[in-house]
């Protein structure tokens, strides 16, 4: 087994020489760094994509959303599976209406930002609206900029049959590949809106369908989002493929949730299948509240924040004032 790689600590910079100390010499002691340690088989090794594949019934897969170093950080601490760079990263960081709205440089710079944390979990990168619609070429030079200017381990795509000579193409130039069927947030315009999918027996049955398509064709998973808990569970059934559910019910072979949701880093008004697992916005502010009022205070920085030279020094520059 490959050993965990040890976490990087934040340590005081050496001093240098003379009287030019360097401005981190005198540092707060770091904060506790939590364990990786996780289910039973000790530290983590390496998760790949043929890695999650031969998971399928278990033990499930948790995985989460995230567009940068620190979220990276935090998840691959937390022991998670695979971290998504999402085009979610449209709405939750850039404040956009939609998915359709991110491109890929954008998506390849989050990517390039999630690696640099160096984690265990395996770093899928969405690929966005329309850099897989305009032929198999396209499609996979889009997805080679990812791997190799994002550091991406997998691309993950929307959309079922009609999408798979463009799977079939990425597969082929050896990158693996995640489906994802259900609510598309790229077909919002075509759904009529965020709405759930697979309510009728016809729908439901063309979702089956398109799934196992998914898994035959070689995908290593498969996001199902926003169906029927029922829908979830004969999907996750039908299929060879591990499968990632995002409103789906609890069936499914893991879950994936956009890390700011189960930080409650949000406003609050969050989607049905969202559980926030803390309220670290409310705890922000109150944070920012209480550096504010110090600062009018005047109690900050105080004498421990502030840096300082020897009485001597300070005698002889105060003679000048």
């Amino acid at each position: 087994m490959i050993r965990a790689r040890p976490i990087p600590a934040y340590t005081a910079t050496p001093t240098g020489t003379g009287d030019q100390g360097d401005v981190h010499s005198e540092m707060a002691p770091p904060v506790p760094v939590v364990s990786r340690r996780r289910y039973d088989f000790g530290l983590m090794s390496k998760v790949t994509a043929p890695g999650i594949r031969s998971r399928k019934g278990g033990p499930k897969i948790a995985v989460v959303t995230a567009y940068d170093f620190p979220g990276a950080v935090i998840a691959d601490r937390a022991g998670i599976d695979m971290i998504l760079v999402g085009d979610s990263v449209a709405n939750v960081v850039h404040g956009m209406d939609t998915t359709l709205e991110i491109g890929l440089d954008e998506i390849v710079l989050h990517t390039r930002a999630v690696k640099r944390a160096k984690p265990n979990a395996l770093v899928v990168a969405d690929m966005p609206w329309l850099t897989f619609h305009l032929g198999e070429e396209d499609t996979v030079r889009n997805a080679g900029r990812l791997v190799r200017e994002g550091g991406a381990e997998a691309v993950k795509l929307e959309g079922g049959r009609k999408r798979l000579p463009v799977i079939e193409a990425i597969l082929d130039a050896e990158i693996p590949v995640m489906g994802h069927v259900g609510l598309t947030p790229q077909s919002v315009h075509a759904m009529g809106g965020f709405k759930v999918q697979g309510k009728v027996v016809d729908a439901a049955r063309e979702m089956i369908e398109d799934a196992k398509a998914l898994s035959d064709v070689g995908c290593f998973s498969i996001v199902i989002e926003g169906v029927p808990d029922i829908l979830g569970e004969l999907i996750t059934k039908e299929v060879d493929a591990p499968t990632i559910g995002i409103g789906a019910g609890p069936s499914t072979d893991g879950q994936v949730l956009v890390f700011h949701d189960v930080l409650g880093l949000g406003d609050g008004n969050y989607p049905k299948f969202v559980r926030p697992y803390a309220s670290l916005a409310d705890e922000a502010v109150a944070a920012l509240e209480r550096f504010k009022a110090d600062i009018q205070k005047g109690s900050f920085p105080g004498d421990d924040e502030s840096y300082h030279v020897t009485d001597e020094i300070a005698a002889e520059l105060l003679k000048d004032s």
